[in-house]
């Protein structure tokens, strides 16, 4: 099958096509013909190896599997003697924990999902990382009809499906985001935009119940300050540290959160098919839609990762197999 390849880390420049060995299915996988894949902050991260510390993990000095990409959608080619819940042909979306860019992908039935119904493969592959990170955090947030939730980031792949996410909780919005998408985060719902690069949000007053923090562009006591006294930060980014990345940013908000009437808590977003299923329930309900920016083909998986570098991407990027 064709893939994209890398094999070493680096910048976008790394990534090249090649043909590899087809994946067989264990028992408990699904193997997938994958139609589509999106483009996650993830995928950048371990293209370049960083933080420093996910080498321990992913490969010291080249990366051990070195096919990236974890939003996949497509449909059933195989499936394995104790997979009960999919067969040939199902439409489906899945999150795989790597090798996505590639014509087919193998991940366990515990994370596939049938994919909604009223879109195309294209705008499935951009929700399984982006909407169950969304939807994990305010869930971790225990968002609740009149809160005031803030999106720090929202015009991103993650920022857009909670904002839209939040809106269908009964929360009110404020999303954070750069003032040339303003507009794009207004259409995902929000009531109120924020320009960040005119206004630091922390400093004019405000309190939220919720502050999902998808930057990690203020310290935390900045952040406390707008937060209700009962309120909950959440925090998820990858930014930090060139060695141990947002580790250190975590431990401190675990360290304080005991000793405040404010919850301050780090989101580790797990793959999980039920919330694959619970988001295409809400998508073919018009509660939240997937927004695609731009479409790639495969073979220009370099160009893709240097569009989503540039900071320039409204919702997600996706590669068409």
């Amino acid at each position: 099958m064709r893939a994209i390849v890398q094999r070493r880390y680096g910048g976008p420049e790394v990534l090249s096509l090649a043909d590899v060995e087809t994946p067989v299915p264990g028992d408990d996988e699904v193997l997938i013909r994958v139609r589509a894949v999106g483009v996650s902050a993830g995928d950048a991260l371990l293209m370049r190896g960083e933080p420093r510390a996910v080498r321990l993990a992913f490969g010291l000095r080249r990366p051990k599997r070195p096919t990236i990409g974890r939003d996949v959608a497509g449909e059933v080619e195989a499936v394995g003697e104790a997979v009960t819940r999919f067969r040939v042909g199902d439409s489906v979306y899945a999150e795989s924990d790597q090798g996505g860019f590639a014509e087919f992908v193998a991940v366990p039935e515990g994370f596939v999902a049938m994919r909604p119904a009223t879109v195309d493969v294209v705008h499935a592959a951009a929700v399984p990382v982006s909407g169950t990170t969304a939807l994990q955090g305010l869930r971790l947030a225990g968002v609740t009809p009149g809160q005031h939730v803030l999106v720090n980031g929202a015009s991103g792949g993650v920022g857009g499906f909670a904002v839209q996410l939040a809106k269908a909780m009964g929360a009110e919005v404020t999303g954070v985001c750069r003032g040339s998408k303003a507009e794009h985060v207004r259409a995902l719902g929000a009531d109120h935009v924020i320009d960040h690069t005119t206004h630091d949000f922390t400093a004019d007053g405000s309190r939220y119940d919720v502050i999902f923090d998808l930057v990690a562009d203020h310290p935390l006591g900045r952040l406390r300050r707008v937060l209700a006294p009962r309120g909950t930060l959440v925090l998820s980014s990858g930014k930090g540290g060139t060695v141990f990345g947002p580790i250190g940013r975590m431990i401190r908000a675990a360290a304080v959160s005991p000793f405040v009437s404010q919850r301050l808590v780090a989101l580790a977003a797990r793959r999980n098919g039920a919330d694959l299923a619970d988001l295409a329930r809400r998508i073919d309900a018009g509660e939240v839609r997937p927004v695609v920016d731009e479409v790639f083909p495969l073979e220009r998986a370099a160009d893709a990762l240097t569009r989503f570098e540039s900071g320039t991407v409204r919702g997600k990027l996706v590669l068409e197999v």
